[in-house]
């Protein structure tokens, strides 16, 4: 039978011709050349996918677009000012990239800035994202004309045939010399906002020039310039809950400004996260309830007012990119690794918290690692390494507490000896062998408390380990002494994840995951400690400071470190003499 039509189907799969569509939007335009006729055409298709960069955006470039990122990329056009806030897993590196190559085709000669607190991290839009939707549009292949994916910032750019480009630039003093349209903050928390005020937003100045401007009945056209805050929540403290509630003040008045959160609930319903990946992680034993709420509920976290810590006094203190890595088995069998060399002066302790998990044979301990640097006649403590162990026999957790004993190069171990502490205390008494090094370890004792000397099995052990038992009294004196340090700045401690990435993949050469997790795992134990310390609530009974944790919640980071830092504390006294408790607390002669 003869075919009397023709279906074209997913003709527009991979982008279109647009101009190829026979559509007369004026019947007037039939008797203009055909030079003039194209003009025109360019020109109605250029105004309406401006207003319709979603459509833009699938009908010429080929990609596919959720609803929520057609809405995204339509505010983002029309709006001046955006800060969006997202869910892990929800794709805004890509929708930015996206953002990013509409506004360059649409608007000729435009100048893209993308900056990011960590260069990695704005870098991925150039030399992974945009490579990404090339390889899936060809119409934008075509209009690129070089694309630079060196992972220089300084380099890492996108070049388009209309005179439109895409730069990336590393967020500090140096990023000086870029002029610029729009700028892109990605993961924006973490940028200084000193250098967003008087670096990066000095990049806009002369907004863009089409020609058009030249004519008076066109002067009131002139475009204004954009700035697009992305980003997961963070803590109230910091300058972006400021920046949040002043988008907000301006957004509900109706001006050019957008702001959103959208959760984790949106990415499962729309397929970008597993729904049982979630339940998996909020059911883990260590689930961290504030960073989930950060990173996957779009809240901003702030302490309460009966919060011990204050978080921007921690915050403050997270200066330290070189964390300690312990050494791998298979390296100290082979003896690939050589130790650190202390400096003069240079103490190292570990700070040791056993918590009950589930009976005394599985238990959950933390050791935390410090460094005590001579500075005048104090200390200054540094923070470089934080393990925990979850549901080992104590005698598998005195293993690994003497491996680290011995790589971090430790002088003394400060432990919980009171309660469940006391098992793990009674294994590192003992001598011990370890089968993955093939090593055999002293047994240990107690240098400041007879009782637990004695008790110790081993024959002349090795007097390191300082017998913490906890009272009232000594409970009070262990949280000031920490509050006074981070008030002190006498403290220090690793910088956030996302900061370290930077560092991570300067120093080490490495695209293994398994590597990676290994090398980002202090700083994410870290990050936990700090969650743990805001946590800590207190009241005072009988004249004394007492901590304690929300209903379910651990502290069990924050206690090894209390440990830790009492411990330097005491051998400060020893060699200075000094006390280190602030007069001006009011909590130290509560």
């Amino acid at each position: 039978m003869e075919r009397k039509f023709q279906v074209d189907r997913n003709k527009s799969f991979k982008g279109t011709n647009i101009f190829s569509k026979n559509k007369s939007f004026n019947k007037s335009i039939d008797n203009l050349s055909k030079s003039d006729r194209l003009t025109q055409g360019v020109g109605i298709w250029a105004s309406f996918y401006r207003s319709n960069p979603q459509r833009f955006a699938q009908e010429y470039l080929g990609l596919h677009l959720k609803l929520f990122q057609q809405i995204l990329l339509y505010v983002m056009f029309h709006n001046n000012y955006v800060q969006y806030f997202a869910a892990r897993s929800q794709g805004k590196t890509w929708l930015t990239a996206v953002f990013c190559v509409c506004y360059a085709i649409l608007y000729p000669s435009v100048k893209i800035v993308v900056a990011s607190g960590s260069k990695g991290q704005a870098m991925k839009i150039v030399t992974e994202k945009i490579p990404e939707i090339m390889g899936k549009s060809p119409n934008l292949t075509r209009e690129i004309s070089d694309i630079s994916t060196s992972m220089n910032s300084d380099k890492a750019n996108v070049i388009f045939h209309n005179g439109s480009w895409i730069k990336v630039v590393a967020s500090n003093e140096k990023a000086r010399s870029a002029r610029s349209n729009i700028n892109i903050y990605d993961e924006h928390r973490i940028i200084n906002l000193d250098i967003i005020n008087k670096v990066l937003r000095r990049f806009l100045g002369t907004p863009r020039q089409p020609a058009y401007l030249a004519k008076k009945e066109y002067k009131h056209l002139q475009e204004r310039n954009k700035e697009i805050y992305l980003s997961s929540a963070w803590f109230k403290h910091h300058w972006s809950w400021d920046k949040f509630k002043s988008f907000k003040n301006k957004f509900i008045k109706g001006e050019k400004y957008f702001l959103c959160g959208l959760p984790y609930q949106l990415s499962i319903a729309e397929g970008l996260l597993s729904e049982e990946q979630v339940k998996d992680e909020m059911s883990e034993d260590d689930f961290d309830e504030i960073s989930w709420s950060i990173e996957m509920e779009c809240l901003f976290f702030g302490e309460s007012e009966k919060a011990y810590f204050k978080l921007a006094e921690i915050e403050k203190s997270r200066k330290l990119k070189k964390p300690f890595y312990p050494i791998k088995n298979i390296d100290y069998i082979s003896h690939k690794r050589k130790k650190d060399k202390l400096r003069d002066g240079e103490i190292r302790i570990i700070g040791v918290d056993l918590a009950l998990m589930g009976g005394s044979k599985n238990d959950a301990s933390v050791f935390t690692c410090m460094r005590l640097l001579p500075s005048g006649k104090k200390y200054i403590k540094q923070v470089v390494y934080i393990e925990s162990l979850n549901g080992q026999h104590t005698s598998i957790q005195a293993v690994r507490l003497k491996q680290l004993f011995e790589d971090f190069q430790a002088s003394y171990v400060a432990m919980d000896c009171h309660g469940n502490g006391m098992s793990l205390y009674d294994d590192c008494s003992k001598v011990l062998y370890d089968e993955e090094r093939d090593v055999e370890y002293e047994s240990w004792c107690s240098y400041n408390d007879e009782v637990m000397r004695e008790r110790a099995l081993g024959r002349n052990p090795l007097p390191v380990i300082f017998s913490i038992k906890a009272g009232q009294s000594l409970n009070h004196e262990i949280a000031t002494s920490l509050r006074s340090d981070l008030q002190k700045d006498n403290i220090q401690f690793l910088v956030n994840e996302i900061e370290a990435k930077d560092h991570i993949s300067e120093i080490y050469k490495t695209n293994n995951p398994n590597d990676l997790a290994d090398y980002v795992r202090p700083y994410m134990q870290t990050s936990a400690l700090v969650n743990e310390l805001v946590n800590l609530e207190y009241e005072i009974i009988g004249g004394f400071v007492k901590l304690k944790e929300p209903k379910g919640k651990r502290k069990d980071r924050a206690s090894s470190l209390m440990y830790a830092n009492y411990l330097a504390k005491l051998l400060a006294k020893e060699l200075y003499e000094d006390d280190d408790d602030d007069p001006n607390d009011e909590f130290v002669y509560y």
